[in-house]
């Protein structure tokens, strides 16, 4: 089905129970409903094509639901922008895509504004919190409250074949891919999340991390169950504490980074968390110690997933009551997987030639299904590489034990998970590269407390007047945003390579990764 039948089922349901709680107060899912016919309709009055983009750039804000919802009801693909990326990045995606529409909030007036100057499709500027250079915010903009309701375009299929999204992936060189990601593999993963998650008592879901990331389809799958979604406009640890105890939260997703900040702090053990029931880590792999540690601060609510932006979400699931009996010593070992295949997907290992791996061998995750994207937005190659012998490359490396339990224990693409999100290694070596002095450098993930993986990059200077680790970091925090910049410069003679003249990038991290059990962390 489409995003918004999902939303109309429940406002069916539930039209006075709270979609939404904020600082700014609360919504009922019958007046979001009410505001979503409003925005589609003036929408469409202003010129919005089927299948139009339509970005949407801002921190967690009210705004932001709405308009997601609006464009899906008027029948237009959801672009997410994550504002921590350098604003280049940002406009070259816009470009790539072709975004008609973009959504913004105040506090980026001017990286909207000059992303429409650079950006010859953007038509129309919408400002989601206030009134902004001539440009309407939200309320402003939509039809009168006394407007006639916006037409249904669904179908009998649910639209199954409509593009809802196309989200950014990481890119190694040139402008980022979009995953397309059509109303059947994220109405999937929306679905599974629910049979998953499911709770007798009226869910209660944090939104605390961005809505552009992973924490907007765990929301809408909230809303799927009718659930009231709790929104912070950033993730502050304490601000989580005492959200969870105020609101008697049922439902969260956190990188395993904030999970980190979370155990980090003095009063973690000061609240009431007796509520929750399921606490989603995913994004990255999260430390089996901190998750032992958190199963004793928040109690048996703990659940991993595993899952990328072209395989949605929830490709694997480690269930609650799996997590707690690990940590309390019935399979310790499981602490450290992703968990088993959902019922959506079908997931196994590959070697090289493309043959299938048995139980213990470690090989490529691969998998097929109705969580698995529509490839990439007009990148007919890369999807077909992505999608050789007939399956979904991951390009990440596991191994499987006999109870189908999956395990990561190394990436087979160039990257770097820091925070939950992908950082590619070239983009990264290309900005330190082009500084003065520099003769070359290597970018990697190493352990961190914090982040999980900390992009370190290795570098060899031709010269005395070479930049110092200070110059270099902020260089690529300039040039790359703060998620790519380097945490750590490590100046070396030379940097070891394979025989055919290549990074051994293997030899470089092993420096770092000596006695942990895995290449990730």
């Amino acid at each position: 089905m489409r995003n918004i039948d999902y939303f109309d089922k429940s406002a069916a349901l539930y039209p006075e129970r709270p979609v939404l709680e904020t600082q700014q107060g609360a919504i009922t899912y019958a007046a979001m409903q009410r505001m979503t016919h409003r925005l589609a309709g003036a929408m469409a009055a202003a010129g919005l094509q089927p299948q139009e983009a339509v970005a949407i750039m801002s921190p967690n804000h009210p705004g932001v639901l709405t308009a997601m919802l609006s464009l899906w009801r008027a029948g237009a693909v959801w672009i997410p922008v994550n504002t921590r990326n350098a604003l280049p990045d940002t406009i070259a995606y816009l470009r790539y895509v072709r975004a008609g529409w973009l959504f913004y909030h105040s506090s980026l007036s001017a990286e909207a504004h000059e992303a429409a100057r650079q950006v010859p499709s953007i038509r129309h500027l919408i400002c989601l919190d206030a009134p902004d250079a001539g440009n309407p915010c939200l309320d402003g903009f939509m039809l009168p409250p006394d407007a006639p309701p916006f037409p249904d375009l669904g179908g009998p299929d649910g639209g199954d074949r409509e593009l809802c999204a196309i989200i950014a992936t990481g890119g190694t060189t040139g402008p980022a891919k979009g995953v397309r990601a059509l109303n059947r593999s994220w109405g999937t993963m929306l679905e599974s999340i629910a049979i998953l998650m499911a709770v007798e008592e009226i869910p209660v879901f944090l939104a605390t991390a961005p809505l552009s990331h992973a924490a907007g389809p765990f929301a809408l799958a909230g809303i799927a169950m009718g659930a009231t979604i709790v929104m912070l406009p950033a993730f502050d640890a304490h601000a989580v504490m005492e959200a969870i105890q105020t609101h008697r939260v049922t439902h969260m997703f956190l990188p395993p980074t904030a999970l980190y900040s979370m155990l980090a702090h003095p009063d973690v053990r000061h609240y009431n968390y007796s509520s929750m029931r399921y606490f989603l880590l995913a994004g990255s792999a999260c430390s089996p110690e901190k998750l032992r540690q958190a199963v004793e601060v928040f109690g048996p609510c703990l659940c991993q997933s595993y899952g990328q932006t072209e395989f949605h979400l929830i490709a694997t699931w480690l269930p609650p009551e799996i997590v707690a009996a690990a940590a309390a010593g019935d399979h310790p070992e499981r602490l450290a997987s992703c968990g088993r295949a959902t019922m959506s997907v079908r997931l196994e290992l590959m070697d090289d030639d493309g043959a299938l791996l048995p139980v213990g061998e470690v090989g490529e995750i691969v998998g097929r299904g109705g969580i698995v994207c529509d490839g990439y937005f007009e990148m007919e190659e890369a999807t077909t590489e992505v999608r050789t012998h007939g399956w979904h490359h991951t390009g990440d490396v596991g191994r499987r034990d006999e109870h189908g339990f999956f395990y990561i224990v190394d990436r087979k693409k160039d990257m770097i998970v820091t925070g939950g999100f992908n950082v590619f290694c070239s983009e990264v070596e290309a900005a330190v590269s082009e500084m003065a002095g520099v003769h070359e450098c290597a970018a990697i993930g190493i352990p961190d407390e914090k982040w999980g993986e900390a992009v370190s990059v290795l570098v060899v200077a031709n010269s005395v007047k070479a930049p110092d680790a200070a110059a270099i970091m902020a260089h690529c925090k300039a040039r790359l945003g703060s998620v790519k910049a380097p945490k750590h410069v490590f100046f070396r003679d030379s940097l070891p390579r394979t025989p055919v003249g290549k990074f051994d990038k293997k030899a470089m991290r092993a420096e770092f990764w000596q006695g942990q059990s895995r290449s990730v962390n």
